[in-house]
């Protein structure tokens, strides 16, 4: 119960921060990466020093790997805030759901992990879903939509950075097999600071009072949610937890509608229940692979 409950902060937590950086209109994309991943680092920091990691948190033997992971991680969250500029927030949230469904996808074709038919299906009836969430959007460019075309070019910014999420997994994913967590929690934040400077030159404004304030309290934010999402991992099983990510999207809806006037369409809802259930559908195959790899182990492990 304890890491369902930290997951669902944390996640609370995520939605706040986007809502912070929306909140932040006129700030551009590259901008709102920095200050998210530099006010990012000082709760994160005085986590690892309230736990007495300091002295190891910042060693490495892994320094490219982790600045891979930081340029990735910079360009998908460039292109999921560039598209959460665009677009109203429950729809933002729920393209993004597309990541798990694509890490499945990569993991196969990368890392050669096998996928049966039960995860292909439920693959490919989620990105359907995702489809359905994308087209009213999309149709933009055969002038078939009310929409315009910023929303078009948002959908297709927050689907590309929901790809580029799935490769960051992917890259965590090798991390963890040799580095610790709070090293890697916070050199991301680092590498991720130090990427988004880059931008610069294209267009950073000076922020109002509000803007700095709501986009200070989004890095924060995001520094607290890093936190919450990784003790979640220490107190429960990832597939325990996970499901409660989709508690994002009510969250979401309730944001965007009383912030935004974000009003959830159809075809929104829809897709968002399709995407919901096939990664739902996805967590629980896991687990019922992760018990039967259990049992194999057990039996074929010799008894005294």
């Amino acid at each position: 119960m304890l890491g369902i409950g930290l997951k669902v902060a944390s996640v609370c937590v995520f939605v706040c921060m986007s809502s912070l950086l929306k909140a932040s209109d006129g700030v551009p994309a590259g901008q709102l990466v920095f200050f998210r991943s530099f006010f990012a680092i000082f709760p994160v920091i005085a986590f690892i020093a309230w736990q007495g990691q300091m002295a190891v948190a910042f060693k490495t033997n892994e320094p490219f790997s982790h600045f891979w992971r930081g340029f990735v991680g910079v360009s998908a969250m460039s292109l999921t805030f560039f598209g959460l500029t665009k677009l109203p927030l429950p729809e933002s949230i729920a393209i993004s759901y597309a990541a798990p469904l694509l890490t499945v996808v990569l993991s196969a074709v990368f890392l050669r992990e096998t996928v049966r038919l039960h995860r292909w299906s439920a693959v490919c009836f989620g990105l359907v879903g995702v489809l359905i969430i994308l087209w009213p959007r999309l149709s933009f460019f055969t002038g078939e939509t009310e929409f315009g075309g910023d929303q078009a070019i948002g959908a297709l910014a927050t689907l590309g950075g929901a790809g580029l999420a799935a490769v960051a997994m992917l890259l965590v994913r090798r991390l963890v097999q040799s580095e610790r967590t709070p090293t890697i929690v916070v050199y991301f934040s680092i590498t991720s600071s130090l990427i988004a400077l880059v931008s610069f030159p294209f267009g950073w404004v000076w922020p109002t009072l509000f803007q700095a304030t709501c986009l200070i309290m989004a890095g924060i934010a995001g520094g607290v949610a890093q936190i919450l999402l990784t003790e979640s991992y220490r107190h429960a099983d990832i597939s325990a937890i996970a499901p409660f990510e989709y508690t994002s999207m009510l969250l979401g809806l309730a944001l965007g509608y009383l912030l935004f006037g974000d009003i959830p369409t159809v075809e929104m809802i829809l897709g968002a229940v399709i995407v919901i259930s096939a990664g739902i559908f996805i967590i629980y195959r896991e687990h019922q692979l992760g018990l039967a790899r259990a049992r194999a182990r057990k039996v074929s492990t010799p008894q005294g």
